[in-house]
């Protein structure tokens, strides 16, 4: 093992590979910063230049380029209330109140460092538990899907600010225009009106932009107050203040760092549905719980789902890597890569090819390390954004709506599901209703959707097997738990209260 190790080190202290990464780390902080440009996206235009690379250092490229674009994700939340990742959508709220009352900084700081920490620990989740956990991912099936999907939709109205009701409401609203398209089972059109261009469906990431981003926008136009905010980005002290707030929420950290690494795991769970879960369990189980997404916001929950997405970008790796099965769409286009270079994932990379493997996980902790000091370059950099005056930031941000939902499909339809977005956002906000819930059913509706009916039609309509399956059986229990946990809070709040207390 030290002698394979020792090659992997060697292998990985060769200046091209090193500069493949500062490279591939840059264009993927321009790339997650734009919001509408994910990383899949920037994964498959990275595709061409890693055919020209050898082995790893085309691997290193994917991995660096994805690990620093979900940090990236992070800027317009708390600059601008424009998600760049959906599973920025969870913590949005939180960090673009606090950024309002001037802690924009410390925001911005924990998203980095505790991004950067997660992804190290989810590397250490991948090197030391890969094989266990793969062999846990490769028993999940579609009832088990079913109830992970279902679970990321009940944390999205657990934490959603105000009313739960209006989270609920939001959240079918969004799973109801995930349903448009093409229907996932039987092939039938929906809600398409004749259009062959609804065929495919509304895209989630110009619906996210238009209900963020846009919705923002129409705020400050039509508030006076909100156009005349001045906000500032001071960085002074910035890692000082980051370390004691990560340190004062070590726990939730560490409940984020585990559950991004165990939902990263599953074969299309992915870092989306681990940010919900996360944050609702933040929610759930921290003391001052009822303030987040409230008020001036609050820290906690950013520590604890920020932490998760890097995890789970990590732990993604593992059905890859030990099984060839992708993890997510980034690791599909990885897996596709390897193939191309005569590195096959599988038992094969873990008998044969074992300082290869060893190369890649010490790539994940290096664009990990890699991604702070390039990371706080971008804050500082973002710090410029907020001193633009409205009249100059407004038009810019409507551009990058424009811009980012245009690249999708490269069609006219994702603008106008973004400017149709964005003026429902803005009448859903005026009315109390949160919008990251209606984000995330548009994201987990048609997982919720595809796995029920494949379920039901393989076993001619047996629900049982939702109920009986051991797993099933768990994740059914923890969601329920999850949706009743505000109930039963106050209760065991009241059990546990100081004995003389309850004498009296």
């Amino acid at each position: 093992m030290a002698q394979d190790l020792g090659s992997a080190m060697a292998m990985l202290a060769d200046p091209v590979l090193l500069l493949v990464m500062l490279a591939s780390a840059i264009y993927g902080l321009f790339i997650g910063a734009i919001p509408g440009l994910t990383a899949t996206l920037a994964t498959a235009l990275l595709v061409p230049f890693a055919f020209f690379l050898d082995p790893l250092p085309a691997i290193a490229s994917i991995i660096t380029m994805s690990a620093v674009a979900i940090f990236a994700g992070d800027l317009p939340s708390a600059l601008v209330r424009m998600p760049g990742t959906p599973a920025s959508a969870a913590y949005t709220e939180d960090a673009y109140r606090l950024t309002r009352a001037g802690q924009g900084a410390r925001v911005l700081g924990v998203g980095l460092v505790g991004s950067a920490i997660g992804g190290i620990a989810g590397a250490l989740i991948l090197i030391v538990a890969a094989p266990l956990l793969a062999e846990v991912a490769l028993r999940f099936t579609s009832y088990e899907y079913f109830w992970v999907a279902v679970l990321g939709l009940t944390a999205s109205v657990i934490i959603s600010r105000g009313s739960q009701v209006k989270g609920a409401i939001a959240l079918l609203l969004g799973m109801f225009l995930s349903t448009v398209g093409i229907d996932i089972a039987l092939g039938y059109e929906r809600f398409t009106f004749g259009s062959t261009a609804l065929l495919q469906g509304i895209s989630f990431i110009p619906a996210m932009i238009g209900l963020f981003g846009l919705s923002e926008v129409l705020r400050i136009v039509m508030d006076p107050a909100a156009r005349g905010a001045r906000v500032r980005l001071n960085t002074k002290g910035m890692f000082r203040d980051t370390f004691r707030t990560l340190w004062r929420y070590r726990k939730g950290m560490a409940s984020g760092t585990a559950i991004g690494g165990a939902i990263g795991a599953l074969p299309g769970a992915g870092g989306d549905v681990a940010a919900w879960v996360s944050y609702a369990v933040a929610k759930n189980t921290a003391k001052e719980g009822h303030l987040f997404g409230r008020g001036k916001g609050h820290i906690e929950p950013i520590v604890a789902a920020g932490s998760s997405n890097n995890s789970a970008l990590a732990s993604a790796y593992v059905p890859s890597l030990v099984f060839g099965i992708p993890g997510d769409t980034i690791t599909a286009i990885l897996i596709g890569v390897l193939l191309v270079k005569g590195v096959e994932p599988g038992p094969a990379l873990f008998s044969g090819q074992t300082p290869m493997l060893y190369a890649i996980y010490l790539t994940f902790i290096l664009a990990n390390l890699l991604l702070i000091p390039l990371g706080y370059a971008a804050i500082r950099g973002g710090g410029h954004l907020l001193r633009m005056p409205p009249a100059v930031l407004v038009p810019m941000i409507v551009a990058f709506c424009v811009v980012g939902s245009y690249a999708i499909n490269n069609g006219n339809l994702e603008i106008v599901v973004m400017l149709l977005m964005g003026v429902l956002g803005y009448l859903l906000e005026r009315g109390g209703f949160p919008l990251a819930p209606m984000v995330l059913g548009l994201v987990l509706g048609p997982i919720v959707e595809k796995n029920f009916m494949q379920s039901v039609i393989k076993t001619n309509w047996d629900l049982s097997q939702f109920l009986t399956r051991p797993i099933s059986a768990i994740l059914m229990t923890t969601t329920l738990l999850v949706l009743a946990w505000p109930l039963l809070r106050p209760l065991f709040r009241r059990r546990t209260a100081d004995p003389v207390t309850r004498l009296e």
